[in-house]
């Protein structure tokens, strides 16, 4: 199952305790734009994330996009680089084990800066192997929920009230 229906989400976010965020109001609105897609919702996304995302890698303009929505400081507080996922590696703090709404920073193509980043949801055994249900954009150049080798992880950060 790569989609997750949005009532579904709802229901399973409004269950959870909060982990030392907010609220999880910011994967509420994450899952609003499930299914918007780089090319047919270009407009939309556009306005949402302050990018073209036809033109460019947009999962950590959605991160961003989503924090910034929800008055929760991005990636762009502290780095020069705000659109690399692997910007998400200096934000909030490391934690061990993921909970709802924690970034979580995966590994992509060959270059040491390249990434992808998006929201947690929940784990799953797959194969006898841990993946992370990850809602995030530029997944299939569109907003998804999508499984990830939990192995592969290079970090989980979780914002902290201070």
């Amino acid at each position: 199952m790569r989609y997750i229906l949005i009532p579904a989400l709802a229901l399973f976010v409004s269950g959870c305790v909060p982990y030392e965020i907010p609220d999880e109001s910011h994967i509420i609105d994450a899952a609003k734009l499930m299914g918007k897609h780089e090319t047919s919702d270009n407009l939309e996304l556009r306005a949402f994330l302050g990018v073209d995302p036809a033109r460019i890698e947009w999962c950590a303009a959605f991160v961003n996009a989503v924090l910034h929505a929800n008055d929760i400081p991005g990636s762009d507080s502290v780095s020069q680089y705000p659109l690399t996922a692997r910007s998400f590696l200096q934000w909030g703090e490391t934690v061990n084990e993921p909970g709802l709404g924690d970034i979580v920073v995966f590994p992509r193509g060959n270059s040491s800066w390249q990434g992808h980043v998006g929201f947690y949801l929940m784990s799953y055994i797959i194969d006898g192997e841990e993946h992370y249900l990850i809602i995030g954009g530029n997944q299939d150049d569109s907003v998804t929920a999508e499984y990830f080798p939990a192995s592969k992880a290079l970090g989980i950060r979780r914002y902290i009230i201070e």
